[in-house]
């Protein structure tokens, strides 16, 4: 059993990394979109009744954006 100095001294010596778990993000992207719309489409009903924020549309808003850009991410990254 190597010694955690001669590790570091010589890392070649440890044994190899397991592979990364593989993800459907195309997925993870759409979930994260749909719960970004339903947010959205609570915001705007509590802005609509002067109890939201016009920065919480935009934010929700920013997060549909920037989903659809995992999105395309991910359709060209499989």
């Amino acid at each position: 059993m190597p010694t955690i100095r001669s590790l570091l001294a010589h890392p070649e010596e440890r044994r190899p990394s397991p592979p990364a778990p593989r993800a459907d993000l195309f997925r993870v992207f759409g979930v994260g979109i749909g719960l970004f719309a339903i947010g959205l489409i609570v915001v705007l009903v509590l802005y609509l009744t002067d109890r939201g924020s016009l920065e919480s549309v935009a934010i929700c808003g920013t997060g549909i954006v920037l989903g659809g850009l995992g999105l395309l991410w991910a359709r060209r990254h499989r």
